[in-house]
């Protein structure tokens, strides 16, 4: 029987980009599924008192500086050197995650390979609607239906619930994996993962 990995994500978050990649190759290497489910990080944060660690660590001396340290052994590790820093960082992903909600299952993956490069790479701003509408243009998306869906009622509740199941759930932040019913946090756990899957 096909695993399934099933991603909670959101396009603001570094580790969200820099887990995309690797955990792909993970589940196309053990022949599993990603599934991914849009919530909103900052809907996040404030149901469970969550915040960012840049902020939350910024007065213990060394974590953050040791957070950086990991993070450039993992982007060496695999291969991930293009990435940058947004500048509009944190920005608002709402609209993004919404065109994610209103697509079917198997489409969801593509908009994502259009979109983190664009913001994790090549520092898209994610406010101007033209540039995005581009990108999405180019990856084969219609993006005026993708923005007019954003608008929905019936997407827009849904993600709203997505962030709310996720916390009842257990999550608390980005990249949030469950397998067989196991919550993995943290890109830091692709080897429990694989432990997980291959077991």
């Amino acid at each position: 029987m096909t695993k399934t990995i099933e991603l909670i994500f959101d396009f603001v978050s570094p580790n969200g980009y820099l887990i995309w990649s690797p955990l792909k190759a993970l589940a196309e290497k053990h022949g599993a599924e990603i599934k991914v489910t849009p919530a909103f990080l900052g809907g996040m944060h404030k149901l469970t008192g969550n915040a960012p660690p840049f902020m939350r660590d910024a007065d213990v001396k060394g974590k953050n500086d040791y957070a950086m340290l990991e993070m450039n052994r993992f982007i060496a590790k695999h291969g991930l050197t293009k990435f940058q820093m947004n500048p509009k960082f944190p920005f608002n992903s709402i609209t993004l995650l919404r065109m994610v909600e209103s697509l079917d299952s198997e489409k969801r993956a593509g908009l994502i390979e259009a979109l983190l490069p664009a913001i994790w790479e090549e520092q898209l701003d994610v406010s101007d609607v033209a540039a995005v509408g581009k990108i999405l243009e180019q990856a084969g998306f219609d993006a005026q239906a993708l923005f007019e869906a954003t608008q929905d009622p019936a997407i827009k509740q849904a993600l709203m619930d997505n962030t709310e199941q996720a916390v009842e759930r257990g999550a608390f932040g980005i990249p949030t994996m469950f397998v067989d019913g196991e919550m993995y946090f943290g890109k830091e756990r692709l080897g429990q993962i694989e432990e997980q899957i291959a077991g």
